[in-house]
């Protein structure tokens, strides 16, 4: 069976189309959240702010599928959280998106929240600061479009880290074939049923969305330099 044979099976286009629609809602929530959160983080310190960042950065360091099981435990029918949502979450098309959302977030905070914290960014909020303007009206007149790449570069880097995001999913989704099975899940999939050859073409499909994020983000970069 050959790349292109591989290509037209449903068991691989209906995972690549889950896996788009997924980032395309995720990367909204992450664009929209990113730049919000970015900006209430270099606010004055206080307990919310350091709750909050806690929060945002523990899945940079907390092993995702610990990650999806807490989220499960919280969100599941009987959790905390989830007793009392208008919806389903967990083992469903919403789980699966805050699954990418709740991976990349970080990819996407620390990066505006850094820009945002640079010197000539902090002068450019002082000066708007003595002409008068408002916190809110610098933030999105002055401040955010002076922090529009580490914006752009830190929104790709989320992309690719919810691309590949499998623990959290694993545990929010389910891997629920034809339902909530994403590109990265179904590359599992194939592995553990013996289909290697197709792996390979799930893995190289990957592998290509990766490698054009890669190369963004080094454009970005080199620009902004």
């Amino acid at each position: 069976m050959n790349a292109l044979e591989v290509l037209q099976q449903p068991e691989t286009t209906g995972p690549l189309w889950l896996t788009l629609k997924v980032l395309a809602v995720s990367g909204l929530l992450h664009l929209v959240t990113g730049v919000l959160l970015g900006y209430y983080l270099t606010g004055r310190r206080s307990l919310g702010r350091g709750v909050m960042d806690f929060l945002v950065s523990l899945p940079l360091v907390f092993p995702p599928i610990a990650t999806g099981f807490v989220l499960l435990l919280v969100l599941g029918r009987s959790g905390w959280l989830g007793r009392f949502a208008p919806m389903d979450i967990v083992f469903s098309f919403p789980g699966v998106v805050l699954a990418s959302f709740v991976a990349g977030l970080p990819l996407m905070v620390k990066p505006v929240e850094a820009a945002l914290r640079g010197g000539s960014v902090v002068r450019l909020a002082e000066v708007a600061h003595m002409l008068g303007k408002s916190p809110w009206r610098t933030y999105w007149l002055v401040l955010l479009p002076n922090v529009r790449r580490s914006v752009a570069s830190g929104w790709f880097l989320a992309l690719g880290r919810s691309l590949g995001e499998v623990g959290i999913t694993l545990m929010l989704g389910g891997n629920i074939i034809g339902r909530t099975n994403t590109l990265s899940l179904e590359i599992y999939n194939a592995v553990f049923s013996g289909e290697f050859e197709r792996a390979m073409v799930l893995a190289g499909i990957i592998g290509v969305f990766s490698l054009t994020i890669f190369l963004v983000v080094k454009r970005l970069s080199a620009v902004e330099e």
